[in-house]
């Protein structure tokens, strides 16, 4: 017996019959980051709590500032903590309670928040002269070449600005943090990050050196201004 051709008004049921099944299908909404900072999500507390209203951190507390950072820098740190590669107490929950959408909405939230530091006057204060029994200052300028460390302006920019998506500002950052991720990256507890260069300066840093260069970078944006307003002041005399 001879089979029947399928017809044109079969075809057109069957593609209304398909077109229907795909439009029952659940629709994911892009993550709400603003949400997120503000609200919190899946048992995670709001960002913000920590962070602050806009990303400025918390230096008395030893948050990080956040605002202005780079995305794909934010959303890897996100992630490190989320798989336990880098040990955050603090974090590790929060970031486990977000999926990786979210992890990426986040860091993307971030990252387009203006930064509250003043880059030109951050990135001046590399050409002002240092002595050696400064040591912060001397570490992050000229680094300890005795002992194969580079100075820290090199990766992370004149005044510690940052630079691209791998070396973050530590202008600003509250010292009780940067000190606490140099020890981390000594105790293997941070991934190593480019060319693994950080736990091999870290592990050549002593404890007092590890303190100076922090409290440098988180004391760096009054000094800037500072020097500034003097630089400010001696034109006005001319």
């Amino acid at each position: 017996m001879a089979l029947r051709p399928f017809s044109a008004v079969r075809w057109a049921s069957a593609l209304a019959l398909g077109a229907g099944t795909l439009g029952a299908l659940p629709v994911h909404a892009a993550p709400d980051a603003r949400q997120i900072t503000t609200q919190g999500v899946n048992g995670a507390p709001a960002c913000m709590t920590c962070h602050g209203a806009n990303g400025e951190g918390n230096p008395a507390a030893g948050f990080p500032q956040l605002a202005g950072m780079g995305a794909a820098y934010l959303a890897e740190q996100l992630e490190a903590m989320a798989n336990g590669s880098r040990v955050s107490p603090v974090m590790a929950a929060t970031a486990k309670a977000l999926d990786p959408a979210q992890r990426q909405a986040v860091a993307a939230y971030y990252a387009g928040l203006p930064s509250p530091l003043n880059i030109d006057r951050l990135a001046a204060t590399a050409r002002h002269p240092v002595k050696p029994d400064d040591t912060g200052a001397w570490l992050a300028t000229r680094g300890a070449w005795d002992k194969n460390v580079p100075a820290c302006n090199q990766c992370h920019g004149p005044g510690g600005i940052g630079v691209g998506a791998n070396f973050p500002s530590l202008a600003g950052q509250p010292a009780a943090y940067i000190a606490g991720q140099l020890r981390a990256w000594r105790q293997g507890q941070r991934p190593p990050g480019p060319l693994g260069l950080m736990p091999a300066v870290a592990t050549r840093l002593t404890d007092a050196e590890i303190d100076a260069v922090s409290a440098y970078y988180a004391g760096l944006p009054k000094a800037a201004d500072l020097l500034a307003a003097q630089a400010n002041a001696a034109g006005a005399k001319q």
